[in-house]
């Protein structure tokens, strides 16, 4: 089976990305689904900017260098899971981000979520389908408290899916409930 890469995010392109300095970022291609209340607020380059520091985390756990991607995260993140057990945690999950590509499947906005700090946030559903037949699935959530603000890591859940739980590029029915990410399109074998 051959899989189309159109709409995948080349982490590895986005490896040159550190600091204040950014690589050229690939857009989101236009079959990422999205999701954008008027009421969120999205302004230009908002998309590029919570896109820079999704990549910038995502290549940061795929490179292992895990003191770059903690001091990503949003302090009250960091307070409720300190970095040893935080890293512990993901070191437990070695092959997790793995090979540093992931596809973007959608792209969700909010704006001042009931019961979280007032901001701007930009929820990352991805996939990752690895060579060994393993899917990544997921989500990462990123937060910006006031434009022009950094973009902060808020939450990420990711889990694996192994070969045997996947039929033709699909995880098994039973299994689609437990992920903690949105297949939408994603979930099709032909891309």
């Amino acid at each position: 089976m051959a899989i189309d890469r159109r709409g995948w995010v080349p982490l590895a392109v986005l490896a040159l990305w550190s600091g204040d300095a950014a690589a050229q970022l690939p857009a989101l291609g236009p079959d990422v689904e999205r999701a954008a209340p008027e009421s969120a607020g999205v302004a230009t380059g908002d998309e590029d900017a919570a896109l820079a520091r999704f990549a910038a985390y995502t290549m940061a756990l795929a490179r292992r260098d895990y003191a770059s991607a903690y001091a990503m995260l949003r302090l009250s993140f960091q307070a409720a899971s300190p970095r040893l057990e935080w890293e512990m945690n993901l070191r437990k999950r070695a092959v997790l981000w793995a090979d540093g590509t992931l596809r973007v499947l959608r792209l969700s906005w909010y704006a001042d979520p009931a019961g979280q700090p007032p901001g701007l946030y930009a929820a990352f559903d991805f996939r990752g389908d690895r060579t060994d037949g393993t899917m990544d699935c997921g989500y990462v959530v990123v937060h910006r408290a006031a434009p022009g603000a950094a973009w902060t890591v808020v939450r990420t859940d990711t889990s694996e899916v192994p070969p045997d739980l996947i039929e033709k590029g699909v995880p098994k029915a039973d299994v689609l409930t437990q992920l903690p990410c949105y297949l939408g399109k994603g979930i099709a074998t032909a891309f």
